[in-house]
């Protein structure tokens, strides 16, 4: 029987006996054993069924372990639905990993024998260095530097030869001083600057140099092709375009793409003209699989509805590994998604999608990203991202690829540990979601002037619960500070409750909103714990203008109808914003609150009038049950509880055991 009957004459013979449980169909690598070879032959098989009458009790696709090589994405659309009495399920093997693997393999490195090559390395690299043609193993779609392949050696991202190898160097100063200032910080437009160090000198004879930096702002990075290199003045021009928010003298770059600093273990170069990848293995290479990524996405769900797809791994695409858009109630459970170019989950329209249990690790952009829901009509997606582990991402993309982004209305954001990574972990806006009972550490580590969770600019974005979560050890780039809840540029209606934050530098933060509640929380050893500022009275008067012109011209603020139904039903402080002072921070409250440690309170002298401050606990012991070992509970003698305050649900905190995730929680 050739191989693509094989799935459907089961089919037939399951249909001949009169079948009442579910389809269940097998995928093996090579299709052994009556087994489906692909996923397309497994789904088009229920596609047949559904024709045939025959999915009255929905169907289970078994994925054997092993690598199922794509080089395109399996996707599922709305006919590949199941209903909530007969869902479609796609589930991994449990005893060996079954990986979607959208990169390539590579083997069969040799050493360096082209002189003019061996003359670019240092002395001390040549014999280290191995190379291999990706054009040998089907590889000819290389990208751009920063937003192309990538090499990973056992599970771990290489280097792009680069300068310096760890860290950044600095801008000594900026070439043209052409009256570019924001907020009295001076800089230039143009994308030319000095260099101090000697080694740019040495990169006049490279093919495509490429530097990445933080060019003005702590927290805005870009990527530049060099257009020249001058040894004289020694100055770097960047190719066009230049950063939007300009350049100045102290901020931080590298330099990458550089065959002659190909200098240290784990680096490696490509020459994109001729295919050739040169690389200094870190390790073994004879027992260490070496991959470079190629697909541009793995698992697609377009308008599906009820469908679950777990214990899968994902790995070696460049672009978004799993896409979800429209449909309902498609659960991802337990997935690894990994080693990628970009993105792991977009979930984008729809409702009652949930992303659950999954590791996601080494990513070149953010974990998971949930939007649903309808802002006009205040209509609640009801999407959840809860109890997954994402670590070690943004490692491409280092700015604004959150852990999690969550956006739409009324999606929930629960027990997930969130940690190590250049940026954010948590960006939120839209309306009522929830975000609880999450972990979050070591994030912003490149960063200064940034948020674990961050949300900004818009008077109607409301109705968010930020409550129960752990932040800790945030401090920004160099310790120079970062926030851990931060309201920027006039968001409003916050309740950030019961949290517990640790040497988080601003931990509590409202850039000139209004109506926030900052309630029943435990600041420990965080330098300058609550900030609170009236910017929109002074420099950000201008968003404020902009909203305050729109309301007048076409009676909305930010394409809402603001004080009609449904909005002024939920959020009745709206309606008479545009009376009520609305570029002050009316409305914000601080309450019962413990404060431990010095310089709590960052509050400006022009905000205070404007904020309820009651009942905050400082400068006095809480009575921790054991604050040496991090047991934040309270005695029963604490003056806390005198106050009001409430237990926070410690226990309860982070990810949890349970048979949908992709690996158990460590105790």
């Amino acid at each position: 029987m050739s191989r693509p009957l094989s799935c459907l004459f089961l089919l037939l013979m399951l249909t001949a006996t009169g079948r009442a449980d579910p389809l269940v169909l097998h995928v093996r690598t090579g299709g052994v054993d009556g087994a489906c070879a692909t996923l397309e032959e497994a789904r088009d098989t229920i596609r047949a069924a559904r024709r045939m009458g025959n999915l009255s009790e929905g169907a289970e696709v078994h994925i054997h372990g092993g690598d199922h090589i794509r080089n395109t994405p399996f996707e599922l659309t709305v006919e590949d639905s199941g209903t909530a009495a007969a869902p479609i399920r796609y589930v991994g093997d449990s005893t060996k990993p079954a990986r979607l693997l959208g990169g390539r393999i590579v083997d069969g490195f040799v050493p360096i024998t082209d002189q003019a090559v061996l003359r670019r390395l240092a002395p001390e690299s040549r014999s280290h260095i191995v190379q291999i043609d990706l054009n040998t193993i089907g590889v000819a779609d290389f990208g751009s530097p920063g937003a192309g392949i990538e090499l990973f050696f056992g599970g771990e991202r290489m280097t792009l030869a680069r300068w310096p190898n760890e860290g950044f160097s600095k801008i000594v100063d900026v070439v043209d001083y052409d009256g570019h200032e924001v907020r009295g910080t001076k800089g230039s437009h143009v994308g030319k600057f000095h260099y101090k160090d000697e080694r740019p000198d040495g990169w006049t004879d490279e093919t495509a140099p490429w530097v990445h930096g933080y060019w003005f702002w702590d927290w805005a990075e870009q990527r530049h092709p060099v257009e020249a290199i001058d040894t004289k003045s020694k100055s770097i021009t960047v190719k066009q375009p230049y950063h939007n928010y300009g350049y100045r003298k102290g901020q931080w770059y590298y330099a990458y793409n550089l065959l002659c600093e190909l200098d240290a273990p784990g680096e490696w170069y490509l020459d994109r003209d001729c295919g050739v990848l040169y690389f200094w293995p870190p390790g073994d290479l004879a027992s260490t699989e070496v991959m470079v990524t190629l697909a541009p996405s793995l698992l697609t769900l377009r308008g599906a509805s009820h469908v679950t797809v777990e214990r899968l791994t994902l790995e070696g695409g460049r672009g978004t590994a799993v896409e979800v858009t429209e449909g309902a109630n498609v659960q991802l459970f337990g997935l690894t998604v990994c080693n990628g170019g970009g993105a792991a989950i977009h979930v984008r329209g729809g409702n009652h999608h949930s992303v659950e249990g999954c590791d996601i690790y080494g990513m070149g952009s953010s974990g998971i990203s949930i939007n649903g829901g309808d802002r006009k009509t205040l209509t609640a997606a009801g999407h959840r991202a809860v109890n997954n582990h994402i670590h070690h991402y943004a490692q491409v993309k280092r700015v604004y690829a959150a852990g999690i982004h969550v956006n739409g209305v009324g999606n929930l954001v629960a027990n997930n540990s969130i940690h190590d990574a250049p940026h954010m972990a948590i960006g939120f806006g839209g309306n009522d979601h929830i975000i609880e009972l999450n972990e979050i550490h070591d994030v912003c580590l490149e960063t200064n002037d940034a948020g674990a969770m961050y949300a900004g600019r818009n008077w109607t974005m409301r109705g968010h619960i930020i409550r129960y979560n752990s932040l800790y050890d945030i401090t920004g780039f160099h310790d120079r500070g970062s926030v851990g809840v931060y309201l920027d540029d006039m968001f409003s209606s916050a309740t950030i409750y019961g949290n517990l934050f640790r040497n988080v530098t601003r931990a509590a933060f409202i850039g000139g909103g209004r109506d926030n509640t900052i309630e029943n929380n435990v600041f420990i050893d965080c330098k300058l714990a609550l900030h609170i500022d009236a910017r929109a009275l002074g420099w950000a008067h201008g968003h404020a203008d902009k909203w305050l012109a729109e309301q007048q011209e076409e009676r909305t603020i930010s394409g809402i109808a603001y004080n009609r139904p449904p909005f002024s039903e939920r959020y009745p402080d709206l309606i008479d914003i545009v009376d009520n002072n609305p570029k002050a921070p009316v409305g914000n409250l601080v309450t019962r609150n413990i404060f431990v440690g010095e310089n709590w309170n960052d509050v400006h002298k022009d905000a205070k009038p404007y904020i309820a401050s009651s009942d905050n606990l400082t400068g006095v012991d809480p009575q921790f049950v054991d604050r040496a070992s991090c047991d934040y509970r309270l005695r029963p003698e604490s003056p806390a509880i005198d106050l009001g305050f409430q237990p926070i649900p410690l226990e309860r905190i982070g990810l949890f055991a349970s048979k949908l995730r992709a690996s158990q929680p460590s105790e």
